[in-house]
């Protein structure tokens, strides 16, 4: 791993924990989890794209139930609970392009928050 990547993987590392540290300290009661989007689909997924390791965090989710992930280098993809994950903001197809949320946690791409 070279220093800029380093620093690259370091700086996502930190923003990705800042998010979840300010998820984890807010108070959702019963009623909020239930329209809670966020909770039908995993904070984090994995994916390798020109053999480099992304971690693509959740950053929204539209109305019409589209969830779209982020990552370093502006690239991203969306994918909704019955449908394939496509990318967004890059030519290049990776690991999880075409697989559906269920593929992406049994192939172990994609890490749920446990409370």
């Amino acid at each position: 791993m070279t220093p800029a990547s380093r620093h690259l993987f370091r700086q996502s590392a930190c923003t990705l924990l800042a998010g979840l540290l300010a998820l984890a300290v807010l108070p959702i009661s019963t009623a909020q989890a239930e329209d809670n989007p966020f909770g039908k689909f995993p904070v984090l997924i994995q994916c390798k794209q020109n053999d480099t390791y992304h971690a693509f965090y959740i950053s929204r989710v539209s109305k019409d139930g589209v969830a779209t992930y982020v990552a370093s280098e502006r690239i991203g993809g969306t994918i909704t609970l019955g449908g394939e994950a496509k990318a967004i903001g890059s030519n290049t197809a990776g690991t999880c392009v075409g697989k559906t949320l269920a593929e992406l946690r049994a192939d172990g791409q994609a890490f749920d928050l446990k409370q």
